[in-house]
């Protein structure tokens, strides 16, 4: 598909680290940070083509350049008039290349091992421009949201108290919500039948979603003694016993389901967000926090009353809601990468 070349000699004294009149074309290099842009340079050597890094740490690393831009002698060129490149090739390029780099001394991916990869593409140039644009916004999204600084969900927890618009307080969980509880004591396997109520359990609950890839149910008479204990629509729910601390926010669909002896109920006030909440959940930071108060040793699990001290931030109801959105949309996206069924990402 691609013609295999590379870049060429550049020292960096040469270039300028800002954009300028003159010096508007960016220079990429052997290196990570900064997407590999090592500064810009009077002349470009190529246009809307992919790079890969040949040597070093990074050997493996491929990007698809938009515009016209110059690379260094460290970066390999895939060009072609018979294909367009795109980010969506050079995504595909990214999940497999690392496993052709050769570590015998100075990690190597070199012209003519790259020529003999195989990918999976679409047949379609349509298609493949749709999932490049889905990239492409997807990368924008994730630039945007650590621009933000308020936390990178899932990964890490930043919060930047200082250049938020708004005040953020440190609350105790159980100052914000109205109640937190188990969901009752005792044990429902009696009552337990092929075609009834769904009731949720601990399995259920996992990295801040509620999956029903496996499912139990309760008949007539155990659901209705369980009435006062009803999971409600964005009420919090956590798994006390076993994978302790997994959150999820109780969706519409669910609205008076009963819930398993294990799970702990948290009913928000109406000043908070619930999935602001469940996101912060997921941080590392406070998966800490939980470990910290939990007890056991072989099993480990944690009270309601231990989740009332539980340290969170809470901006106003505003800014909660407005990050909250942006992350379901963030995960709204992946989800829809996830489904589409093109090319296997990460797998293949």
């Amino acid at each position: 598909m691609f013609k295999v070349t590379r870049g060429y000699v550049l020292a960096a004294t040469l270039t300028e680290e800002k954009k300028n009149e003159e010096m508007k074309y960016p220079v990429y290099s052997s290196q990570t940070k900064d997407n590999g842009l090592m500064g810009y340079y009077k002349d470009y050597l190529y246009e809307d083509a992919i790079t890969w890094t040949t040597d070093g740490a990074n050997a493996g690393t491929v990007n698809f350049r938009a515009g016209k831009f110059y690379c260094t002698n460290v970066c390999g060129v895939l060009l072609s008039d018979k294909i367009q490149a795109n980010k969506m090739i050079s995504e595909a390029l990214n999940n497999v290349a690392k496993g052709y780099v050769s570590y015998v001394g100075n990690p190597k991916l070199m012209n003519n091992v790259m020529a003999d990869i195989s990918i999976m593409l679409p047949k379609h140039s349509e298609e493949r421009e749709q999932l490049s644009k889905l990239f492409t916004n997807l990368d924008h999204l994730i630039t945007l949201h650590q621009r933000k600084d308020v936390f990178l969900c899932k990964q890490k927890v930043f919060i930047d108290l200082t250049n938020c618009p708004h005040s953020w307080e440190q609350r105790k969980l159980g100052e914000v919500y109205q109640k937190i509880r188990n969901a009752f004591v005792g044990t429902a396997t009696p009552y337990y039948v092929k075609d009834g109520h769904f009731y949720l359990e601990s399995n259920n609950v996992k990295d801040g979603q509620i999956n029903r890839n496996s499912e139990i149910f309760i008949n007539d008479e155990f659901y209705e003694k369980q009435k006062d204990n009803w999971l409600h629509t964005n009420d919090i729910v956590m798994v006390q016993s076993g994978h302790v601390g997994h959150t999820a926010v109780i969706p519409e669909n669910l609205d008076n389901t009963a819930a398993h002896a294990l799970i702990i109920i948290a009913n928000p006030s109406e000043e908070i967000c619930p999935h602001f909440v469940n996101y912060q959940f997921q941080a590392p930071e406070a998966k800490i926090g939980i470990d910290n108060i939990t007890t056991g040793n072989t099993i480990k699990h944690i009270l309601a009353s231990e989740m009332k001290k539980f340290d969170i931030q809470v901006p106003s109801y505003e800014e909660q809601r407005y990050i909250s959105e942006f992350l379901l949309h963030l995960d709204h996206l992946i989800t829809l990468h996830q489904r589409e069924k093109t090319f296997n990402i990460m797998e293949e």
